[in-house]
């Protein structure tokens, strides 16, 4: 135990499996463990790196861990897979992650406290009502559309003819147990907007009270539900040294072809949090139009790139601008102002 000068764990549902390394690189330790016995055993090592991949339950283990003194390096599961052996079990896994531990270029993770934690769980219940709201009425739409029934596109111009529709001549028309059906699909889709406005108003009440998601706020097009998700997310954004960084790690940097010796951008890359950077896409699509009637220089930086491009292309570097700007709003500690802005973007 004296000579593990990094461990690392591949985390199972009941058993983990464990390889410590020397100071030679040179395994030392294999075993596998339940995760109670693991708390035992953090108490139990010297100091020394633990290397875990970022994956459920590693934050609650890496801050029992670093409780007692080690250093917690958490990684991405895709960039711990080029260094775990053919034959993948296991054993080799936990290898793997513990030689990755100490790559000097390796990319890590930054540890998230439990309220962090708390608030992506709030996060991620909200999206699925979301999703059970939109499933919900992508039925109700479709059940219309067989009995020669149209609506507008649009949640709320769809709520508005379901109204019209069952108080007129066309819901009278409708079988008897479909129209009960309907009725009672519209209850549960007024309970599902009631469940996600619960969401929303912890998230506006959070937002007052937390100083970074208050400054956040002062960002056109992030409002609480973005603010306290960047939070939760990013924390104070000390893991990354740039704001770019923080936009590749959304997705939101467009990929590049040197085809030909020339380069040429390609789409965004679609990789890293999928939920950020869709909410931070809805963002900038609602302050595109805020900030191209504004004379400054996001203002006109707004207006030039919707000259040339597709309105799309327009968001979603407005989204890549607005990552980079709450970067800055984090990392430095001041509000969103137009005239910062050559500071912060």
């Amino acid at each position: 135990m004296k000579n593990v000068q990094v461990l690392g764990i591949d985390i199972g549902k009941n058993l983990c499996s464990l390889v410590g390394l020397d100071e030679k690189g040179a395994v030392v330790l294999r075993r596998r463990a339940k995760r109670e016995t693991l708390i035992a055993l953090a108490a139990k090592l010297s100091h020394c790196v633990v290397g875990m991949e970022a994956c459920c339950g590693a934050h609650w283990l890496g801050r029992i861990f670093a409780a007692h003194g080690h250093e917690i390096r958490m990684m991405p599961p895709e960039y711990v897979r080029p260094y775990i052996k053919a034959q993948k079990n296991d054993d080799r896994d936990a290898e793997g992650i513990a030689e990755a531990a100490t790559r000097p270029t390796m990319r890590f993770v930054e540890l998230k406290t439990q309220e962090q934690l708390d608030l992506q769980t709030l996060h991620r219940a909200r999206e699925r009502l979301v999703g059970e709201r939109t499933a919900l009425i992508n039925q109700l739409r479709g059940i219309l559309l067989e009995r020669g029934i149209v609506a507008s596109q649009g949640r709320r111009k769809f709520e508005q003819r379901l109204i019209e529709i069952l108080d007129g001549e066309e819901g009278n028309s409708l079988n008897g147990r479909i129209r009960s059906l309907i009725e009672d699909m519209r209850a549960q889709w007024g309970e599902l907007d009631q469940k996600i406005g619960a969401f929303d108003a912890e998230f506006v009440a959070f937002a007052k009270q937390n100083d970074e998601a208050r400054r956040l706020t002062t960002i056109p097009g992030v409002g609480p539900i973005i603010a306290s998700a960047l939070v939760a997310a990013v924390g104070n954004a000390d893991a990354f040294e740039h704001g770019r960084d923080l936009a590749a790690w959304l997705g939101l940097v467009p990929r590049q072809s040197t085809t030909g010796g020339r380069p040429r951008l390609l789409g965004i890359s679609k990789r890293g949090n999928v939920y950020l950077r869709k909410q931070l896409i809805h963002g900038a699509r609602s302050a595109l139009q805020h900030f191209v009637k504004q004379d400054t220089a996001l203002g006109r930086w707004a207006k030039a790139l919707l000259a040339r491009s597709h309105f799309n292309v327009a968001v979603t570097a407005l989204a890549n601008k607005l990552a980079r700007i709450a970067w800055a709003v984090l990392r430095h500690g001041h509000t969103f102002a137009t005239q910062e802005v050559k500071v912060a973007a």
